[in-house]
């Protein structure tokens, strides 16, 4: 009978659609676009600076300051929008230095703030560019470039900083999960130990 078909599957579908649609929906569209924008035009001015200026000292400067600005908007604004994660150093009252790693804990429903596109995004940029530097160090090198040694090391130095940052906030919070679950389940191993008789069924 009529009464009795049901349109489960299509609202299946449509909340399969709906959850895909989620994950891959950039969210933080100008943190997305400014986490590339100011890592990429650093590699494209150092690539094209010799046939747009003769001028040394205004290709470095640019360079510099485009590789600042990346490094400040990753390390401070697209990093804890686009991955939840987050590093920095702090001074404590003796003046000793400490690195601090934080990863932004998942609510109890399970959801993210984060898209798996942004997720892309955020990590290709930043394991990518990094590697690019350390090739255009070993050509400078190779090539007897001294000038553009200091601005290539600058870029190695500023984007490996960053990806080393991250890279300890994510290994730090998978740490931390590991030992959550592992004191949890040696607490369950105990509890059996110690009181076997109330495990037993009745």
């Amino acid at each position: 009978s009529i009464e009795d078909i049901e349109d489960v599957s299509l609202f299946d579908a449509d909340n399969d659609v709906s959850r895909r649609s989620k994950k891959s929906k950039i969210r933080h569209p100008v943190a997305s676009f400014f986490h590339l924008f100011f890592r990429v035009s650093a590699i494209v001015v150092y690539l094209l600076c010799e046939l747009l200026t003769s001028s040394f000292i205004a290709c470095m400067v640019t360079i510099i300051l485009l590789l600042s600005c990346d490094f400040w908007a990753v390390k401070n604004v697209t990093g804890r929008l686009m991955v939840g994660l987050r590093w920095w150093n702090q001074v404590d009252d003796d003046g000793k230095s400490h690195w601090v790693f934080e990863a932004r804990k998942v609510s109890a429903q399970g959801s993210k703030t984060s898209s798996e596109a942004e997720s892309r995004i955020f990590w290709l940029g930043l394991i990518t560019c990094p590697m690019i530097w350390v090739i255009f160090a070993f050509s400078a090198l190779f090539s007897f470039k001294v000038k553009w040694l200091a601005v290539v090391v600058m870029g190695v130095v500023l984007q490996g900083a960053n990806l080393y940052g991250y890279v300890r906030c994510k290994v730090g919070s998978r740490k931390n999960l590991t030992s959550m679950a592992t004191s949890y389940l040696g607490k369950q191993f105990l509890r059996q130990v110690r009181f076997p008789a109330l495990s037993k069924p009745s």
